[in-house]
């Protein structure tokens, strides 16, 4: 997978199990891309949801993406610190079009002192019964969130200290 360039624009698409596009963000800044690892930037995007509807996200955000991991890590830039939003998701592959992730309804969310709450369990219940999820991915799916929670906790990857603040340098040089 040769990647998009960076400091190329990309959109963002999310999907659900069964296939139906879930939520469209405009215009990520790329600020690296591998074989395995696809860092991103974005402040104000245009995200777009499966009904249509329309918002504006508030703050710069830096997204990270690896094609082989079950997750994906927001960490948002707000005046009281980093917050990390994180998807349990598919790895993501990318194509000329964008770059594409099954959502698969867990989120961890993670305050600025590294304290963290897991969300939406009941949304993956209900769409893992809906969408029939095969026991091998519900056991895939639950063992990220543990591999994600051991990362949170160790301040590993996108949760060290400098990772959020030294990417957003780099997009702001883009800017």
């Amino acid at each position: 997978m040769a990647g998009p360039a960076p400091g190329s624009l990309i959109q963002i698409h999310s999907y659900k199990h069964d296939g139906q596009l879930h939520r469209v963000w405009d215009n990520s800044l790329v600020l690296k891309a591998n074989r395995n690892v696809l860092i991103g930037a974005n402040d104000k995007a245009l995200v777009t949801e499966s009904d249509g509807r329309t918002w504006v996200t508030r703050e710069p955000a830096i997204c990270y993406f690896h094609s082989r991991l079950w997750f994906n890590i927001i960490g948002m830039l707000r005046t009281d610190g980093i917050y990390y939003y994180c998807n349990i998701s598919s790895p993501f592959v990318y194509d000329d079009e964008a770059l594409k992730y099954i959502d698969y309804d867990l989120d961890i969310k993670v305050f600025p002192d590294m304290t963290f709450t897991l969300l939406d369990e009941d949304e993956y219940e209900l769409h893992k019964a809906q969408m029939n999820y095969p026991e091998v991915l519900d056991r895939i799916l639950k063992n990220n969130v543990e591999y994600l929670i051991r990362w949170i906790r160790q301040r590993k990857g996108p949760f060290s200290p400098e990772f959020i603040d030294s990417w957003y340098e780099l997009y702001l040089t883009y800017r």
